[in-house]
């Protein structure tokens, strides 16, 4: 479909992490095309608490996508594409701090980027430089916060994620140089994520399920994927839960920090 055709479909977008693949039922299955190639995957648009949800897998269903190979500003510019204005993100996460353990979820306020040779922006021309101090949307942040009260749900609020390239997992002196550093969770997928969605004006909050403690933390252990799968999958519908809820307290974008992103900007280019 065209942008014209697609414009206004969804308010809200979700985009799930690793074993996240479905998030709502019937639903309506959308092709999206972008100026930079294929999201991971068609979006799903269904309604939740009477709003307008397009879904869409991270890294694609089956997990076809590597996080260093996600299109992630084709699937940024498709939600927006779409009327997607505010962001979702659940993803799983290793633990910096022995006191986060496995099925630990957390809502981080702050975001490090250790990554190397991803796209990162949309903005190759002009002068369009973005606020990040704040990586997540405050109103996305808060409306995770009262779902997880809401539904029984512990949560932690604020953390920061430190998002590494990968493929691989952290050494363990990596993992203890995190440690130091003062973070709580490392990821491979939040960045050029949040970055992307605050370059189109989008709110953008993550929530994070911690699948294992990183490899440094616990010497007698290292990560291995069969466990964090395994974690992930026995919480999956935990964190649906707790995702649906959310929609339903967002507020509307309205005038959030992410919405006034480009105010006053000269853009290269119209956005969708």
């Amino acid at each position: 479909m065209s942008v014209s055709t697609i414009a206004s479909m969804a308010e809200i977008g979700v985009i799930g992490g690793s074993g996240f693949y479905e998030l709502l039922t019937d639903t309506e299955e959308v092709q999206v095309s972008t100026p930079y190639g294929p999201p991971s995957d068609a979006l799903m648009l269904g309604t939740v608490a009477s709003r307008r949800v397009a879904f869409l897998p991270r890294h694609g269903r089956g997990h076809r996508f590597p996080p260093h190979k996600i299109n992630y500003r084709a699937n940024l510019w498709a939600l927006r594409s779409l009327g997607v204005r505010q962001i979702l993100a659940p993803c799983a996460v290793g633990s910096l701090r022995r006191e986060l353990g496995p099925g630990a979820i957390v809502v981080p306020d702050q975001l490090v980027d250790r990554t190397s040779g991803r796209i990162q922006t949309f903005y190759d021309e002009g002068a369009v430089h973005v606020s990040f101090a704040d990586p997540y949307c405050e109103h996305g942040r808060q409306a995770l916060l009262k779902a997880a009260a809401a539904t029984g749900i512990e949560a932690v609020d604020g953390g920061t994620m430190v998002v590494v390239e990968g493929p691989r997992f952290s050494t363990r002196a990596e993992s203890q140089w995190f440690a130091a550093a003062g973070w709580s969770l490392v990821n491979m997928t939040g960045h050029p994520e949040a970055v992307l969605a605050r370059e189109l004006a989008l709110g953008y909050a993550a929530v994070a399920l911690v699948t294992d403690l990183d490899a440094g933390i616990d010497a007698a252990e290292s990560v291995a994927q069969e466990d964090v799968f395994k974690v992930f999958a026995e919480n999956t519908e935990r964190l649906r839960h707790l995702v649906l809820e959310a929609i339903g307290l967002l507020p509307d974008a309205g005038d959030s920090l992410a919405a006034r992103a480009l105010d006053d900007m000269t853009l290269p280019f119209d956005l969708p």
